[in-house]
Formats: C-alpha cells, structure tokens, sequence
C-alpha cells in the first residue's frame, strides 16, 4: 500500500516548480491533494494530471496573503476530502535588494508570503487538529499529521542581498520550532525543509537582467547569472544543483510515518552544502 493512503494534503504554490512535484509526489503516494497557485490555469493542470494518474485532487486558486485564504484553503480540504493530515507551506519568491536600496514594500511583502501566511495557514487549521486529536485519543489511536514548512539556506546562514527572505525564512523556522512544542500533544509533527539550490524558473541562469515574474502586477526579477550559477554549483559537493523532484522527495519524507517522532527539526537539503 502506498504510505499516504486516505491522508488528505494541503500544498500552497502548487501550480508549478517544486510545489507542483510536491503535489504530485503527495498523490502519487495516496494522498488527496489541494492545489493552490495564484492563476487557475497551473492550479488546474496540476489537479487534472493527478487525477489523469488516478489521484484525488481540487484546486483552490488566490494569494496566501489575502486576509481569508487561510480559512478558505483549510475549509477547502474539508468540505472536499472530509478531513486534513498534512500541511505544506510552500508558496513564496524572493524580491531581493542590499538593505540600503531595499523598500519598505519589499520587505513586509516578502515577509507577508514567507511568514504571516503560513501563519494563517496554521493558525486556521488549529482547531481541526485539536478536535482530530482528542477524537483519536478517545478511540484509542495515535495518528499522527504532519506540517512542513518550507525554508532556505538563506534561513540559515544567511545571504547577502536577502536580508528580508533571509529574516522571513528564519522567521519560519522559528515557527516551526514553536508549534512542534504546541502541537505535540495532538500528534502534529511540525518541520522546516530549508532548500538550498534548487533548479527552478526563480533560479535558473539567465544570460542578463531581463527575466521577470509577475506577481499580483508587480514586475519581479528573478533568475541567476549564468556564471554566478555555475560559481555555486562548483562549491555545492555532489557537484550541481537539486532538481524540484528531489526537492519534493526530501518533503515527502517528513510527511511519512516513519517521521513521527521527528519534530522541530530544519533539515537542510542542499547537496551537502551547508
């Protein structure tokens, strides 16, 4: 039997890159799936791949940052799936800039989608895990669900240039540390995966300045010199970046049972690279 079976999955900035090989590798492994991205159409090709596989799976498309997502994301796999085990905050972008250049918009904006709507997020979910809780209790089972928060290297060490992801991934991971004392008690487990390189469209190399996102009308840098990509790698042991696939495998494996009595803990995936 597949590890994730009659488990029900909540995945924001699912759409694409390694939220999407999330999904998907969630699915894969039994799970009902919500799918969140910002747009319809990614959110929506996501779910018709898992159920073209034979998986369950709805969207629920919006910003993390709105006021209500939280509720409305946590409500989603409820009315839909009957029930809630595994919360994956993904959904996120950098907006870098030195400290001296970088706006007050860039800095609570970054901090607003790294940190306060994982926040919500949680937050929304508390009373459902309490009551599941004291349910199973009363039954006289102990099932475990799980929480994992996505984090950085730049969460741990640090990065020039970063200084608001920098202080919103370690934010997270500060989270995460408070709850798994929280939560403990209901049998949530709750853990940071701190990525470091990770080949994805907000990292890819780029041969100028001229690759963008767009993010609720702002127009969004992203992309790494190329020669600065192939500088990080050279110090990365195995020799090259991750791919969101293996990044996904690393998520996957503090959603399985054989985590359960791993918690507070933020396990950096980053090739061997601190």
């Amino acid at each position: 039997m597949s590890k994730l079976n009659g488990k029900v999955a909540i995945v924001s900035g699912s759409g694409r890159g390694i939220g999407r090989e999330i999904a998907l590798k969630l699915a894969s492994e039994g799970a009902a799936v919500v799918v969140n991205d910002l747009d319809a159409e990614p959110a929506n090709a996501v779910v018709k791949e898992i159920q073209a596989a034979g998986g369950r799976a709805v969207a629920c498309t919006g910003s993390v940052t709105d006021a209500d997502f939280g509720q409305r994301f946590v409500h989603t796999a409820l009315q839909e799936f009957g029930g809630l085990d595994i919360i994956i905050n993904n959904a996120g972008y950098t907006w870098d800039n030195v400290i001296q250049k970088m706006s007050d918009e860039q800095w609570s904006t970054i901090m607003d989608v790294h940190v306060t709507a994982p926040f919500r997020i949680l937050r929304a979910a508390a009373d459902h895990f309490r009551e599941t809780a004291k349910a199973d209790a009363a039954a006289g089972q102990e099932i475990f669900r799980k929480v994992v928060n996505i984090s950085s290297v730049s969460g741990v060490m640090g990065n020039a240039g970063q200084a608001n992801y920098s202080a919103a991934k370690a934010a997270i991971n500060g989270l995460t540390r408070a709850l798994a004392k929280e939560w403990g008690r209901y049998k949530v487990n709750v853990n940071s995966v701190a990525f470091g390189l990770i080949k994805t469209r907000l990292t890819e190399a780029v041969a100028g300045d001229s690759a963008t996102i767009d993010i609720a009308g702002r127009e969004i840098k992203v992309g790494v010199n190329a020669q600065l990509m192939k500088n990080v790698e050279a110090m990365i042991p195995v020799g090259r970046g991750g791919t969101p696939t293996e990044a996904a495998g690393a998520v996957y494996l503090m959603c399985i049972p054989e985590s359960n009595y791993i918690s507070g803990q933020v396990l950096v995936v980053g090739g061997g690279r601190p």
